[in-house]
């Protein structure tokens, strides 16, 4: 029963995209910093990043720099990956906006990335 509540946890579809970013932001240091990353997965309202050379705290505010577009994330969770000197982080848009990556992702066309435990591996 356990394993279920969690695999089902996520209120939205994630969508894998490896994209190149910049991010801006202040580390734990209190240094700020303007620093090239890549987007792992993507949802309406938040991104998974990885490459993050510096370290963040959850609730401060990073700015990210992709194309032309710039949009402001808080911070809600990181992780150090462990050999390296990166960390993924997760981040919540401040703002909801349609197609903020300007990819139109979230259409019925693209496919959700597999959470479940249960899920097939055939093709």
């Amino acid at each position: 029963m356990q394993d279920s509540v969690q695999t089902n946890r996520r209120r939205q579809e994630r969508i894998q995209a490896v994209l190149p970013v910049r991010v801006r932001g202040i580390d734990t240091a209190g240094v700020s910093f303007e620093e090239l990353a890549h987007t792992l997965d993507l949802t309406p309202t938040g991104v998974r990043l990885g490459a993050i050379r510096r370290e963040v705290k959850a609730l401060e505010t990073l700015t990210i720099f992709y194309h032309q577009r710039r949009m402001d994330f808080r911070v809600v969770w990181t992780k150090r990956m462990e050999g390296t000197k990166e960390y993924q982080v997760g981040l919540k848009a401040f703002s909801q906006e349609k197609e903020a990556w300007g990819l139109s992702l979230f259409n019925s066309s693209a496919r959700p990335v597999e959470t479940s435990a249960g899920a097939s591996a055939t093709a």
